[in-house]
């Protein structure tokens, strides 16, 4: 037997995760270890690697499908093992085998038993082989299965034949009824008999307007592609199995990438024609001859799936479980500015660009340690606090997948420079979609800076479990007063989020109140 990987747990608590990417093909050749698809799940994309050397026999899942935990995801046959006493050697011949083995169990346990079993006898035997969908598409449109004739593999009928039976039968009957209107009308009703309804639409100037010649779609089960042609397919929108083919791989339809783009803009030529044709047909052009024009779009639908439902899940559990208080405060960094500016030459010279917020990790870890209430996380299911003694800063990063929070370990262990380093990596890898699980679990403490986008205050979101979280404003020159006198300095605002079952505002308060002496006076920061 092949040997089944099942998707694993790729994350703790994860359920599901949606297949990006394949990496491999049936019939390819794989290593232990090789990579065969990417997942997304858990804000990050997951590679999955192959716990076994062999051959791809079956990919279970397509790109875009979301799998299930524990589900079956390949097939594998396994180097040095012994393969199925009847080899099947495309991925058609095992559907194949599947859905008459699937059709006979459902026939068995029809009313109409002894019907469907007569039904599903192999072609060899006078009796019919088609797929379980072909026989309930035949049901409801009429069509005895018995005269279908096969089109699939090995004379296989296909839910395209039953179709295209059903419509020559219709084509037919319309054409015997013509016979009376006479040689002009019976031309007329043949022209037209060719056509099913979806192919036929009435254009705005009464005449038919035809577009089965240009995107007349198949209707396959199987249809064998790289994964390169599924990624394309799903980008412009089009399922590989309609595609029009003549080419075959192993006797199974073959569809390239450039068959993929001539059927998606022949279907988007027809589509605009259709509209256009629809909208002359409800508003007419004028008397001048002024050609119609369609409606411009006005609304546009997107699943909400993969990291936006996963961010969006988080964010409605922290607020909806923790009860946030939000505490705003300015500051004047100034003196942080300036020790920034002096600084930043010589960490270029390193390589490193040094940003504020290694600044304000050290400030955050700083004032963490004279109140460890902000550095915790509740247990809910225990009713107990837990106090963390280890200082695991994240930065939330906004990225064209939606907010992720990359988590710096250990912060109170690194120097400015070795912090700048790791975060600016962090950031570039939670950008570019590389980063890793383990590298947005684990914070103790988020901050979040709303200030690069020109924001001043704001009620941050607790990135739960954690019970706290820092919100950065923009910083600007401003008037202050500074020893009896109103001077420009450049200032900050800072708004911190707290999870009030566990954090008192008089305590979130004075960890404010510590943060700001270390962000007006960074010098400070040497002492720890």
């Amino acid at each position: 037997m092949a040997f089944e990987f099942k998707l694993p747990d790729v994350g703790e608590g994860v359920a599901e995760g949606e297949l990006v990417t394949w990496h491999v093909a049936p019939g390819d050749a794989i290593e232990e270890d090789q990579v065969l698809a990417e997942v997304e799940t858990d804000k990050a994309l997951v590679d999955v690697p192959s716990p076994k050397t062999g051959t791809i026999r079956e990919l279970r899942f397509e790109e875009g499908d979301v799998v299930p935990v524990g589900d079956v995801l390949v097939t594998i046959d396994v180097e040095g093992e012994e393969p199925d006493a009847e080899p099947e050697t495309t991925d058609a011949s095992q559907a194949d085998a599947a859905d008459v083995e699937a059709a006979t169990k459902a026939a068995e346990s029809e009313a109409d038993a002894t019907e469907a079993e007569g039904d599903e006898t192999s072609a060899t035997g006078g009796r019919v082989f088609a797929a379980p969908s072909a026989r309930r598409l035949a049901r409801e449109l009429g069509v005895d299965i018995e005269t279908v004739s096969g089109s699939g593999p090995g004379g296989r009928v296909t839910e395209m034949d039953v179709r295209a039976s059903a419509e020559e039968a219709e084509s037919e009957t319309t054409t015997s009824d013509s016979d009376s209107a006479g040689e002009t009308a019976e031309a007329a009703s043949d022209a037209e008999s060719t056509e099913t309804p979806e192919e036929s639409q009435p254009a705005g100037n009464g005449q038919t307007a035809t577009r089965a010649t240009q995107v007349q779609a198949a209707d396959r089960e199987q249809t064998l592609a790289t994964p390169a042609t599924r990624r394309v397919a799903n980008e412009v929108g089009v399922d590989v199995n309609e595609v029009p083919t003549d080419v075959t791989r192993d006797g199974e339809p073959f569809v390239d990438e450039a068959a993929v783009r001539e059927y998606a803009e022949a279907q988007q030529a027809a589509q605009a024609a259709d509209t256009e044709a629809l909208a002359g047909e409800q508003e007419p052009a004028a008397a001048t001859g002024a050609e119609p024009t369609a409606e411009a779009e006005r609304e546009r639908r997107e699943p909400y799936k993969g990291v936006r439902k996963t961010i969006g899940d988080q964010m409605e559990r922290s607020k909806y479980t923790a009860p946030h208080v939000t505490h705003h405060d300015k500051v004047d960094v100034t003196g942080l500015v300036e020790a920034r500016e002096k600084l930043k030459p010589r960490a270029e010279e390193r390589g490193i660009k040094l940003t504020y917020m290694p600044f304000v990790m050290k400030a955050v870890v700083a004032a963490l340690k004279e109140y460890p209430d902000l550095n915790t996380s509740l247990d809910e299911e225990n009713d107990e606090i837990v106090y963390k003694n280890y200082y695991n800063v994240g930065v939330a990063t906004a990225t064209e997948a939606g907010l992720m929070v990359p988590v710096v370990d250990d912060v109170d262990r690194k120097g400015l420079l070795q912090l700048s380093s790791e975060l600016n990596e962090l950031v570039e890898k939670a950008r570019d979609r590389s980063i890793s699980l383990d590298e947005l679990r684990g914070g103790t403490f988020s901050i979040t800076n709303f200030g690069a986008i020109g924001g001043e205050y704001a009620t941050p979101i607790i990135n739960y479990p954690e019970t706290a979280i820092l919100g950065l404003g923009a910083i600007e020159e401003r008037p202050w007063v500074k020893d009896g006198e109103v001077v420009p300095r450049k200032v900050m605002t800072v708004s911190l989020s707290i999870d009030h079952r566990v954090i008192d505002g008089a305590e979130a308060a004075a960890f404010t109140n510590t943060l700001m002496e270390y962000l007006e006076d960074p010098t400070l920061l040497l002492l720890e």
